[in-house]
């Protein structure tokens, strides 16, 4: 009986940790439970200092759940997405509140309108440095560049940041690894990753940011005013939210690059979701798969080993 008494007990007290990895577009996910030194006496009795009970006998307190692995779960829920051939797939969500992350494909993505957001920020912490407003002109624009996806609008601010080195140079400070502004005016062929996308959005989206609560309050109440006729990809899997898409037709290939970031709510949870997509053979189709997609990863946050075994039902919209 001792010996059982004493599996048991190493059993209780284990810790669990379930970590990730992550390259150009994988997000860490790390859970750790607690841990405890456990005695073991020759004589085979409760050490000295292990709680006891009313009998006498050793009392374990019950260890935490070991932590879901959310990649895999996401990993499943994208089986049931169709992804065609020769299209390319990266998508990751996080959790501000509880951490909870979970991310599927990787690689290196053109950004095409998304950057919108990127060089808004970057005005924003420029125009913080400067310890200015942004002008009435600069407000003018940025209302067209994300709330209309106006490229004209994107191109004066693209140029008022200074460009890529700009663009770069603030994507440092707010923590983007995996991002490179492009070439010339060429800001929509700035490349980037979904974990990327996701460090941009907790800048807009979560109190730890460069950005003071006025410049991130600015950018999300136009990220909420978006034009009715771009109201799609991450947005359709929440009941409210805040976005920008990108969309883009590759001159030399006349595929399409379809991206979607945004913050959307889910039974009560703000999520922050980041869908890249490149190699779609029509724009509805690549907004198809970036919407599915982004329904697969919010399906995966807040599920347990109980219940991440369903499969999610996950509507292939097409516009």
């Amino acid at each position: 009986m001792a010996s059982f008494r004493s599996r048991l007990l190493y059993a209780a007290l284990a810790c669990a940790v379930v970590g990730g990895g992550t390259t150009a577009g994988t997000v860490y996910l790390r859970a750790h439970a607690s841990t405890a030194a456990v005695s073991s006496p020759a004589s085979g009795a409760a050490s000295a200092s292990a709680p006891t009970d009313g009998d006498g006998e050793a009392s374990v307190e019950p260890s935490a759940e070991p932590a879901v692995d959310r990649d895999a779960l996401l990993a499943k829920a994208m089986t049931a997405v169709s992804v065609a051939d020769g299209t390319l797939m990266s998508v990751a969500v996080l959790d501000p509140e509880t951490g909870e992350s979970a991310a599927y494909g990787d690689g290196t993505f053109a950004t095409a309108s998304i950057v919108k957001v990127d060089i808004l920020a970057t005005l924003l912490l420029q125009a913080q440095d400067a310890g200015r407003s942004l002008t009435s002109a600069e407000r003018t624009y940025a209302t067209a560049m994300i709330e209309n996806s106006d490229n004209a609008s994107a191109t004066a601010l693209w140029r008022t940041i200074g460009g890529a080195d700009g663009l770069d140079a603030a994507n440092e400070r707010f923590g983007l690894t995996g991002t490179e502004g492009g070439d010339g005016d060429l800001w929509g062929l700035t490349t980037t990753t979904a974990a990327d996308q996701l460090v941009l959005l907790q800048q807009v989206f979560g109190s730890d940011s460069v950005l003071t609560p006025a410049s991130r309050t600015y950018l999300q109440g136009l990220m909420e005013q978006i034009a009715d006729d771009q109201d799609w990809g991450v947005s359709a899997a929440g009941s409210s939210s805040a976005l920008k898409n990108g969309w883009l037709p590759r001159s030399t290939t006349g595929l399409w690059v379809i991206n979607s970031i945004g913050r959307v709510t889910v039974d009560g949870r703000d999520l922050l979701v980041a869908a890249l997509s490149q190699g779609n053979t029509t724009k509805a189709a690549g907004i198809s798969l970036v919407e599915a997609a982004a329904k697969a990863a919010v399906s995966v946050c807040g599920a347990d080993g109980a219940t991440a075994s369903a499969e999610p039902e996950l509507a292939q919209n097409s516009s």
